[in-house]
């Protein structure tokens, strides 16, 4: 699959539902035909904004045929860039699937539990968990987000709960 390049603006949303205060970028009609031709759906790219390399990161459809794609705070630090700059984008379709964090996989077979609880969540629910310990910038930051998750699954708490209670 060949990649795309074009200029986008940083957007943020002021006012939409469970989208506002989103950072992001749009990605118009033409384009998101060019990356995965009849698709609706969401779907993941990879690429480079600016200089920042990215790969499976998510475009969501807005209607119309038009796309986002959400700036966390990672990727604003990435780029160094806010609302309103002007950024090159380069995407192509991100085909590989989201691999799992193989140390809490691990961890999770050893608790029942936990494990059955996790498989009961849906995928995106799944990521979440994995995401934020692969997130984790040191060894032990990412042990005690392993373990902090292994714990919250066996008390059948999601990813947001557990998060919310972390921080009282």
């Amino acid at each position: 699959m060949k990649a795309v390049k074009f200029i986008a603006t940083i957007h943020r949303f002021e006012s939409k539902g469970e989208k506002t205060g989103w950072t992001y970028i749009e990605i118009p009609v033409d384009i998101a035909q060019q990356l995965k031709p009849g698709n609706k759906k969401s779907f993941r790219v990879k690429g480079k904004l600016d200089d920042f390399k990215i790969d499976g990161i998510a475009l969501i459809p807005m209607g119309g045929g038009v796309f986002i794609m959400a700036l966390n705070a990672d990727l604003r630090k990435g780029i160094g860039k806010r609302k309103g700059a002007m950024m090159k984008v380069q995407l192509s379709a991100d085909e590989k699937g989201f691999v799992f964090n193989k140390d809490f996989i691990d961890c999770l077979a050893d608790e029942p539990t936990a494990n059955l609880f996790f498989e009961s969540l849906t995928g995106s629910h799944q990521k979440y968990f994995s995401k934020w310990i692969d997130a984790a910038k040191t060894e032990p930051t990412k042990v005690k987000r392993i373990t902090m998750a292994v714990n919250a699954l066996a008390k059948k708490v999601g990813y947001p709960e557990m998060i919310r209670a972390a921080k009282k």
